[in-house]
């Protein structure tokens, strides 16, 4: 998948689209700019006070309301879609009601990332009408991936590993903050075509924050430091996250590390198709907590992974939906000592007809660096 204009795959997924809302009893589904609207159109559009709207009916062609001066960027969208273009002393809620017609007694399902502004402005002037959540009937279509969306991620992925590999070859890190020590890695990664919009660095204590914001703290012997980033291909994401030691590890980081990795290598194992979401969860936090440290295993073990870095599905307790082959989501279990040290090891993996396959093949074993 090398190119964004709409083709004859994105025809299919709105006719896929529209025979969701069919069945759904759902009369129209409109979105705005966002992961929606590239996955059916190939449209990857302005995220800006103008609105951008697709309205997609349960039967019949789409529609497409753009600002006039965005629209030559539709490109081969426009096949998919009749084009109304609006300029900018214009109503652009006004053109768009008048495209979606009246809708008393229907149902409209509401993309999950149209700007609520935008839904206001709607629904003032299309009236009465029932409003539900997009997000039900989209999860579907894009939880499974297709082979030429497979391919991609398996490319990205492919790129990210490359960088890494080459990261942990490079000069020291230690003495380096830990912006200036994820400033080289994406450099690295930027290198191979890869857009890079976010990452982490965590060193020493900061490590055991999950989620941390990438500061000025420098990097020093002793420390764990986790990295956590990726990049972007043809509108496809890929996330990974490695930990390396900087200088001679202790017992305890070893000992930590090792039990992240079992988890990482045991919740792989377990990815079939037909074993609920939940399971994969369960079997990761199983190693944790039998090696003592389920307390300091403080999120959920993966996250689907595709045209956003996270999307449908979540491998998380209660969510007793069954993996399907083209199911793609990251592997991350991670231990977090408060104070001390943190670890997590994350891959992309690939629920297969007959198992499962890892799209990240950098090294998880474990570095030293100086």
């Amino acid at each position: 998948m090398t190119e964004s204009p709409a083709t004859d795959f994105h025809a299919e997924r709105i006719q896929r689209l529209q025979a969701q809302l069919a069945s759904d009893g759902i009369d129209l589904a409109v979105f705005g700019p966002s992961a929606d609207l590239f996955y059916l159109t190939g449209f990857d559009a302005h995220l800006s006070e103008r609105l951008n709207l697709l309205v997609v009916p349960a039967s019949g062609q789409p529609a497409l309301v753009v600002p006039t001066l965005e629209a030559p960027l539709v490109g081969d969208a426009a096949r998919l879609a009749s084009l109304h273009t609006w300029a900018d002393h214009e109503d652009p809620a006004a053109l768009a009601a008048s495209v979606v017609g009246d809708i008393e007694g229907k149902t409209i399902a509401v993309g999950n990332q149209l700007w609520s502004a935008f839904l206001l402005r709607l629904q003032s002037r299309l009236g009465e009408g029932s409003w539900v959540e997009a997000a039900p009937i989209m999860r579907p279509l894009r939880m499974i991936k297709d082979a030429a969306e497979i391919e991609a991620m398996a490319e990205v992925s492919r790129r990210t590993d490359e960088a890494w590999e080459e990261f942990i070859e490079g000069p020291p890190i230690s003495g380096l903050t830990e912006t200036q020590a994820l400033k080289r890695l994406v450099d690295l990664t930027e290198k191979r075509g890869l857009k890079v919009g976010w990452g982490i660095c965590a060193s020493g204590p900061n490590a055991a924050s999950p989620h941390h914001h990438t500061g000025e703290r420098v990097i020093q012997e002793g420390d764990s430091v986790i990295f956590d980033w990726g990049g972007v291909l043809d509108g496809y994401n890929s996330d990974v996250t490695r930990t390396v030691h900087v200088g001679p590890p202790s017992e305890e980081f070893k000992r930590v590390y090792q039990v992240v990795l079992e988890a990482n290598q045991a919740t792989f194992e377990a990815v079939k198709p037909g074993v609920p979401l939940q399971d994969l969860d369960r079997v990761a936090r199983k190693v944790i907590t039998d090696a003592g440290y389920g307390e300091a295993f403080l999120h959920r073990v993966g996250h689907g992974l595709g045209l956003e870095v996270h999307e449908e599905p979540y491998l998380v307790e209660g969510n007793e939906l069954p993996l399907a082959a083209g199911m793609t989501f990251s592997d991350e279990p991670g231990i977090y000592l408060k104070g001390n040290l943190g670890v997590r090891i994350e891959d992309t993996v690939v629920c297969t007809e007959d198992g499962a396959r890892k799209l990240n093949n950098a090294t998880r074993d474990l570095v030293y660096m100086d």
